[in-house]
């Protein structure tokens, strides 16, 4: 029965989440159950692909991507894969009509990461774009169901979120970034000359993006609102936890939020939650 391989390949991503980032897993554990797996899906995905060009060092790369995109078209095209994740995936694509372009967008980012850029202004907006702001609004049209007029409102602010998520992402990775991968995103930035006033710049752009994101997470619909809403509480708190630190602490330290505290601020944002945003 195809159904229990449906069911195994959701489980899979869910698992995947599960073990790779407490943050979303909570997150997604407060959205409504009817959207988690679906969401789950996507986590896995984008996680799959994170995997291949950040991790799998010794391995051809390049060719390793190029299956798993091959792999992703096959699946969309015949609604069906042998890979679990990029089973439920294409699933869940083909449930909430999500827009094949926002795939592409993304894997071409993936690929990014497969070469050393200098990034400008131009790469760094395109790569952010592609790495998370198109999850976003693939996650988007699942909170508000396939209504296009809904996600056509709400799409500005789901690409805000994405964004600010990334550049805290790559504020918490540089040291690990430029020292294992190579890699620095920001633009236009000597990472030998990181200091706090260009840590500040880059601060004051999230800042920005999450003050903007704010306003459209009020407008999603209570299905996903809160568990969106942790997800924003949970990133800002580790923004703020870094904003505390020195340019040279970020090149020497992977800031985190423990599990204890994720919890606490669980309970907290509940009751902010529910005092502010209803």
């Amino acid at each position: 029965m195809k159904n229990l391989f449906d069911e195994l390949s959701f489980t899979i991503s869910k698992e995947t989440t599960k073990k790779y980032s407490t943050s979303f897993s909570l997150g997604i554990l407060a959205l409504s159950p009817m959207i988690r797996n679906p969401i789950y899906a996507i986590y896995g995905y984008v996680r799959l692909a994170d995997e291949i060009v950040d991790s799998f060092h010794g391995y051809d790369k390049a060719r390793l991507l190029k299956k798993f995109r091959d792999e992703t078209w096959q699946a969309l095209e015949e609604k069906i894969s042998l890979n679990p994740i990029i089973h439920s995936f294409q699933e869940t694509v083909h449930r909430y009509a999500i827009d094949h372009k926002l795939i592409d967008q993304f894997l071409k980012s993936m690929a990014m990461d497969l070469e050393k850029i200098d990034y400008n202004s131009d790469l760094y907006k395109e790569y952010i774009l592609g790495s998370a702001e198109v999850v976003g609004l693939m996650c988007l049209q699942i909170f508000v169901e396939g209504n296009k007029e809904q996600f056509e409102r709400l799409k500005p602010f789901a690409m805000k979120l994405g964004s600010a998520f990334q550049k805290v992402n790559f504020l918490r990775d540089m040291k690990d970034d430029f020292n294992i991968l190579g890699r620095c995103y920001f633009p236009d930035l000597d990472i030998s000359c990181f200091d706090n006033v260009a840590k500040l710049s880059i601060e004051k752009d999230i800042e920005q993006e999450f003050k903007e994101a704010l306003e459209g997470i009020r407008k999603l619909p209570g299905s996903s609102r809160f568990g969106v809403y942790l997800a924003y509480r949970y990133y800002l708190s580790l923004f703020r936890k870094i904003k505390k630190r020195t340019a040279s602490n970020i090149m020497c330290e992977r800031i985190r939020i423990s599990n204890g505290a994720k919890i606490s601020l669980m309970m907290s944002s509940y009751v902010q939650y529910k005092t502010t945003l209803l």
